[in-house]
């Protein structure tokens, strides 16, 4: 049964639902405004301009999340705009096999694979990594900090969290500005609204990028490394039938983009909204103990993967609205992290949130994010040497923040920020 059998075309549409456009502003510019009003308003609503219902209460959108036999994850990489006939060739042409990962696959299997490749995700791995992500953050602020001047995105985090994917999935890191393009462009591809000539240039670059996942794969498995990757290669030679060379290619890629696209736009999302909110920044910069909680209520306040998507494995019913068997369901995890039933003036940011830590930004569940220790780590060292080395950075006034059309995920383009570069408190920032 496909979307366009349930859609309930002849019902109703209300002004919430009918204004829904999450393309376009003002809800690509804040969509935390429209998404309060509708978890008071309309919680649960068909929006026609994507053909989901769409939930925005916290309690709405982790109950989906829980019974993973109603809400198949089989939906979640799905194109959201379906392939034109010319992009399916094109497919075809590049040589681009989709498949299951663990984020859109269900039942038993994803449950054994799970366990097989999360083992490998240790905490003793991630924990390993931190001297090396400080030295990486500590380069970049180098070629920056005596400037004055600097996009904490370009300059800053754009190559980070994708030389820090790198080690662990042991790519080389002369790789990064090809996965960087890639990751860009794919969040396009997958969950926004391109036009035939955009979808077949997006097919294109994701050829280009499963090709280089599969050599890179090639490699591992003719000779494996000491990372996460290699341990999967492992898995696979130990139980080809659990894991075949084709998954491999697509937990490669899938990976790669979600190991560092992520962490760049909660990054990027918690700067913005650190540095307009000055005290709390101040705060920071003083006590940097209070850097992990930060970290986890700007991933509530300011998540950069604000929706997921399920699909209706039989009719049921989500917060007193009837959801037709097959049809598509969008989660809009943001809406819930400011959800006040369950996070008290849930749209003020509050780095000393005791129940921050209880957010949706990684998910809920059987398919909670794997790589939530990972992000964890990055932001937390990214800002206590942020705050160490430029407490006095400020915002650029007037500067418009630009967000990439997509329903899912959201990080600005560029944050611009100046300082006195003479006033800052380690002389060898200087050159």
């Amino acid at each position: 049964m496909t979307t366009s059998d349930v859609s309930p075309a002849t019902c109703p549409v209300s002004h919430r639902a009918a204004s829904f456009n999450p393309f376009a502003d003002p809800y690509l510019s804040d969509p935390y405004a429209f998404l309060a009003d509708a978890r008071v308003e309309e919680p649960v609503f068909y929006s026609p301009e994507i053909d989901y219902y769409v939930v925005t209460r916290f309690d709405d959108v982790r109950k989906v999340f829980r019974d993973s036999r109603t809400f198949s994850a089989e939906v979640a990489l799905e194109p959201l705009t379906p392939l034109f006939p010319s992009s399916i060739q094109k497919v075809i042409e590049v040589g681009y096999v989709p498949g299951p990962v663990l984020v859109n696959e269900d039942g038993p299997i994803h449950m054994k694979r799970r366990r097989a490749i999360g083992e490998k995700f240790e905490t003793q791995r991630v924990e390993a990594l931190e001297p090396r992500i400080r030295a990486i953050v500590t380069e970049y602020l180098d070629k920056f900090v005596g400037s004055g001047a600097a996009d904490l995105i370009d300059d800053f985090v754009w190559e980070i969290p994708a030389l820090v994917i790198f080690m662990f999935l042991g790519v080389p890191d002369e790789e990064a500005p090809l996965v960087k393009k890639f990751a860009a462009r794919r969040t396009l591809f997958t969950w926004g609204r391109p036009t035939e000539d955009e979808q077949n240039a997006l097919v294109d670059e994701v050829g280009v990028y499963w090709n280089f996942c599969k050599a890179h794969v090639a490699r591992l498995l003719e000779k494996p490394g000491d990372d996460f990757m290699s341990d999967v290669i492992r898995v696979h030679q130990e139980d080809p039938e659990l894991i075949d060379e084709t998954y491999l290619y697509n937990t490669m890629l899938n990976f790669l983009f979600a190991g560092h696209e992520t962490t760049t736009g909660a990054s990027g999302n918690g700067f913005r909204a650190l540095l307009e909110n000055r005290d709390a920044w101040d705060q920071l910069c003083a006590d940097p103990s209070l850097i992990p909680n930060a970290v986890e209520e700007l991933l509530r306040y300011s998540s950069s993967v604000i929706a997921w998507r399920r699909r209706a494995t039989a009719a049921t019913t989500i917060g007193g609205v009837d959801i037709p068997e097959g049809a598509n369901v969008l989660l809009v995890t943001g809406s819930g992290n400011h959800d006040e039933a369950k996070f008290e003036d849930g749209e003020k940011l509050d780095i000393h949130r005791d129940n921050a830590y209880q957010h949706l930004a990684f998910g809920f569940g059987a398919h909670m994010c794997l790589g939530a220790p990972l992000a964890r780590l990055e932001m937390r060292i990214i800002l206590e040497e942020l705050t160490r080395r430029l407490p006095h950075i400020r915002l650029v006034e007037g500067q418009e923040f630009a967000y990439s059309p997509n329903t899912s995920f959201r990080g600005p383009a560029h944050v611009l920020v100046e300082w006195d570069p003479d006033t800052n408190p380690v002389p060898a920032d200087r050159p």
